[in-house]
């Protein structure tokens, strides 16, 4: 895989601007932006919308997983998670948007 990475949530808007990946995973706990607040803005922005996203975070409570997954995640891992999953989880998600 090219691998693209941001040091934030604004960091990370900032780049996709410049670069149109074909999968995101993001973090809930990001300084200046959350992961929640990027999944909101990259299903508000039509040339994104689509994007599948992989949150993976420390927060496995119920209530951020609802939360997660109504901004927009495709998928929602807790940490530490198994290589494998993760994989498995790319590899479908591009399947299914290609």
């Amino acid at each position: 895989f090219d691998v693209i990475t941001a040091k934030d949530g604004v960091d990370a808007m900032s780049t996709l601007q410049d670069h149109s990946p074909d999968i995101m995973l993001l973090d809930i706990e990001m300084p200046r932006m959350d992961g929640f607040e990027v999944a909101k803005r990259v299903r508000s922005t039509s040339s994104m919308n689509e994007l599948p996203i992989i949150m993976i975070t420390s927060r496995t409570g119920e209530k951020h997983r609802q939360t997660g997954l109504a901004a927009g995640a495709n998928e929602y891992m807790g940490k530490p998670f198994q290589e494998s999953k993760l994989l498995s989880s790319i590899r479908d998600l591009l399947t299914i948007t290609q």
